[in-house]
């Protein structure tokens, strides 16, 4: 018994060669990357003076964007955003994404994959925003830095060795 299903005999009929020229165009992005029009990602702690004041004055215009336009409490992007590094990460990351997802030869997908994407990077940023604790206080709580050190002469010796399991020299 032969089954529509089956991969060997399935054919999709064809209206000629316009048809496979536009089945062409349709999926040629899946076969290039992405035009580079939404500029350079950095990373924070690689930034020059320069660069992170340009970087944050766009931040800053489009995380006002994102609260007005998907009406963000402050549960999710507390006042005080700026002064939190993982949140600041946070929406350095989705501002990134958005942009991404609508370069000049994205067929459609990308505004949809950012979409997608959103109640998860809102959900992260309601877990910052509770962990910094700014929004429970009506004002700024400082975050406590934690800095780990490199140089622990416990963690010289251990980064000397191996560490694989079964192995002995």
């Amino acid at each position: 018994m032969v089954s529509h299903d089956d991969v060997e005999r399935f054919e999709i009929p064809s209206a000629g060669t316009d048809d496979d020229d536009l089945t062409a165009e349709l999926f040629r992005t899946a076969f290039r990357p992405p035009a580079r029009v939404t500029g350079v990602t950095y990373r924070w702690r690689e930034m020059t003076d320069a660069q992170a004041g340009k970087v944050w004055s766009a931040l800053a215009i489009w995380v006002r964007w994102l609260v007005a336009t998907y009406q963000l409490t402050t549960s999710v992007v507390p006042d005080c955003w700026w002064r939190h590094s993982e949140i600041v990460a946070e929406l350095y990351a989705l501002q990134r994404a958005e942009l991404a997802s609508y370069a000049s030869d994205d067929p459609g997908f990308g505004p949809l994959a950012f979409h997608e994407r959103l109640p998860h990077a809102v959900e992260r940023l309601r877990m910052h925003t509770r962990t910094v604790g700014c929004v429970g206080l009506q004002a700024h709580k400082e975050p406590l830095v934690r800095i780990l050190r490199h140089d622990d002469a416990d963690f010289v010796e251990w980064q000397a060795a191996s560490h694989q399991l079964g192995i002995e020299f």
